[in-house]
């Protein structure tokens, strides 16, 4: 699998990490930066892995900011992007399994390296459950996308 990653200056401390788990696992990264802790506005971050897995350059993607607060309430306003605020292994899979979350968000000064390398590898490790009850809920979710819940 191929996954984009994006790291704004507060997340910038578990670039290094997170690359080489998503490596070691065997998966393929575009990295999209930043390679450096001077400020990078997370907003930009979320559009570009956003616009990554839109565009079928990866399948997953990987947001970290401060919180995860930030690139998860940016990357959910792109259409078609399913991201989420994780800081646990159960979630991080369930999230996927059941919601097809297809961007994972990371809060770089919440979640210490060793949890989010954990983390990341639950959620590359998930696959999207074909269960029905789980089909339908996605399908529910996408209905409110479609029409902004009006």
């Amino acid at each position: 699998m191929r996954v984009a990653c994006g790291f704004d200056h507060a997340g910038f401390p578990l670039r290094a990490r997170l690359l080489a788990v998503i490596a070691e696992a065997g998966h393929e990264i575009l990295d999209l930066g930043t390679d450096r802790p001077e400020p990078v506005d997370y907003p930009e971050k979320a559009l570009e892995v956003g616009r990554a897995v839109l565009a079928g350059e990866a399948e997953r993607g990987i947001i970290v900011c401060g919180s995860g607060a930030g690139v998860s309430v940016a990357a959910c306003k792109i259409r078609g992007i399913r991201a989420a605020t994780i800081h646990d292994t159960y979630t991080a899979h369930q999230a996927v399994e059941h919601d097809g979350l297809n961007v994972l968000c990371l809060g770089g000064r919440v979640v210490g390296a060793e949890l989010a390398a954990e983390i990341t590898r639950a959620f590359l490790g998930a696959e999207i459950s074909d269960e029905e009850r789980h089909v339908r809920r996605r399908a529910e979710v996408g209905e409110i996308e479609r029409t902004g819940g009006a």
